[in-house]
């Protein structure tokens, strides 16, 4: 469900283009997301011939806005990119985003950032306990990493990612965010280097690339301490059973890995299409 601010915004836009677009038009003119001073939006295929004429509209209705990128293609890939065109404003795809007392450069071209997920990076902070040690499977730019720097007790948190414009934002972001004491940045795929250097290292194990979750879900286990820890898994389940066959998979890998596992909570975190959701599972493990 859209919020009331994100409401708004929309019945902004669409009084902006009043008289240019028509009604059934202004209808597909959907929600789209701010990171920094720079707005991505997704038009159908109808609504492409004026899509100039979409973006000018936002940058006149928000006028911290400095450049409207239209989204082209869909996340994907390992590095987790989207192919992005400049439709209004300035030649640019970098910004600065300010999110939970935290500071995040990124280009919007090269890394994927999600300014929805704010809430959800600072539920998992509130969870982590005085003293442990976090390992973040998927870390992208940092931003789960440095909310949890700068919002818990934490004693470090590695934070991984495969892809290198992503790393060298995130190392960045340790810098402009003052938490190069708690955040260790280590480049490469998360299976390889838990197997390498995280083995029984963490406390606490985040998994915030649905798409890719259940792929590593053996690696969040080997990350644990011997004595266990906590998981939050991330995945897509779709109605009627929106948790039933996450939770599923993760007892069957648990089994198998030896663990034992409690939910300690699920929840919807967004939709991705009708009855289709990005989830949370998180869960303690221990051993068996």
């Amino acid at each position: 469900m859209l919020s009331n601010f994100i409401l708004m915004r929309l019945k902004n836009i669409r009084e902006a283009l009043e008289g240019k677009l028509t009604p059934e038009e202004l209808k597909f003119v959907r929600a789209f997301d701010i990171v920094g001073d720079i707005a991505i939006i997704k038009l159908p295929e109808q609504l492409l011939p004026k899509k100039q004429l979409i973006g000018q509209a936002l940058l006149d209705v928000h006028r911290n806005l400095r450049t409207v990128l239209l989204q082209v293609g869909p996340v994907s890939g390992d590095f987790r990119t989207r192919d992005l065109e400049i439709i209004a404003g300035e030649e640019k795809t970098e910004t600065i985003h300010r999110e939970s007392g935290c500071i995040f450069k990124a280009d919007l071209s090269s890394v994927y950032f999600s300014p929805r997920l704010a809430y959800e990076r600072m539920r998992i902070a509130s969870l982590v306990k005085p003293g442990e040690v976090v390992a973040n499977l998927f870390a992208g730019v940092g931003c789960y990493s440095i909310v949890i720097a700068k919002h818990s007790q934490a004693a470090l948190i590695y934070s991984i990612d495969i892809n290198p414009a992503a790393f060298n934002y995130a190392r960045e972001n340790i810098r402009l965010n003052k938490v190069g004491d708690k955040v260790i940045p280590l480049l490469g795929d998360a299976r390889e280097i838990v197997e390498r250097e995280l083995r029984g290292a963490a406390d606490r194990v985040l998994m915030p690339l649905p798409e890719r979750a259940r792929d590593f879900l053996d690696t969040a286990f080997l990350a644990l301490k011997p004595k266990g820890g906590v998981i939050h898994f991330y995945d897509i389940g779709q109605e009627p059973d929106v948790f039933g066959p996450s939770f599923e998979f993760v007892k069957k890998v648990a089994a198998e890995k030896n663990f034992v596992v409690e939910l300690l909570q699920s929840r919807k975190i967004r939709s991705y299409a009708p009855k289709c959701y990005h989830i949370a599972l998180d869960f303690a493990a221990s051993p068996a």
